[in-house]
Order: structure tokens, then C-alpha cells, then sequence
């Protein structure tokens, strides 16, 4: 799977624990109608990777979806969900993207018209 988008923050890294445990965050806003801003996690020696990006910066972040089960002391069974990125590249805005064919290009010109020919629209 991948999230593609504009990064909108890069959090330091952070680590965990005695074992070094390591994670950031990075925020992609996605360039739709309704954008949306998905936070992935780096972990590990994958934190490294977002060292050369910078705010604002179109990229592409493949990912995994991840889902763990925790049982809470009263009992409870709780599930969490996280987004994980093992890739990110940089991609290309999309006003840099190449121009789409006009519509008057995607067509050929009618030959057989005939002047003479009533136009029955209404307006």
C-alpha cells in the first residue's frame, strides 16, 4: 500500500526503553477533494530514511497496516492500529505532471455536416 501526498511534519526521532527502541513520525497530507492527514510511523533504522525530506515536499511512502490486541488489566481487550512506512520516495507535484490532452485534440473534426440541417436545441 501506499500514501501519497505533501509532508506537512517530520517529529525527531524518539527512543524507547533500555532496549533503544526507535520510532518517528512523519505527516502526509493527501491532494484531494477532502484532504486528509495521515500520520506514518518510522521505526528502527527506518527513522533514517527521513532525513534528506523536508516540510512540504510531495512524496510517495509505501506502508504496512498494522493491528495488535491488548488486554487491559480490568480485563478489557482493546485493538490498536498503526501505520508503519518501510519507503518513501519523492515524488512529482502535480502541476508538474504533463499538461492533459485538450478536448478539442481528443476528437476528430466532423466532416459531414451539412449546413442546410435544422438545429433543434433549445437554446
Amino acid at each position: 500500500m501506499e500514501v501519497q501526498g505533501k509532508i506537512k511534519m517530520i517529529g525527531e526521532t524518539q527512543t524507547f526503553g533500555s532496549n533503544g527502541f526507535r520510532k518517528r513520525e512523519l505527516v502526509v497530507t493527501t491532494e484531494e477533494q477532502y484532504p486528509q492527514h495521515i500520520m506514518v510511523e518510522f521505526v528502527q533504522d527506518k527513522t533514517d530514511l527521513l532525513n534528506s525530506y523536508k516540510v512540504g515536499q510531495p512524496v510517495k511512502v509505501n506502508i504496512n497496516l498494522r493491528g495488535r490486541e491488548w488486554v487491559n488489566p480490568q480485563g478489557e481487550t482493546k485493538y490498536f492500529n498503526s501505520i508503519q512506512g518501510w519507503r518513501i520516495e519523492a515524488a512529482q507535484a502535480e502541476g508538474n505532471s504533463a499538461p492533459p490532452v485538450a478536448p478539442t485534440e481528443a476528437f476528430e473534426p466532423a466532416t459531414n455536416l451539412n449546413e442546410e440541417d435544422h438545429d433543434d436545441l433549445p437554446f
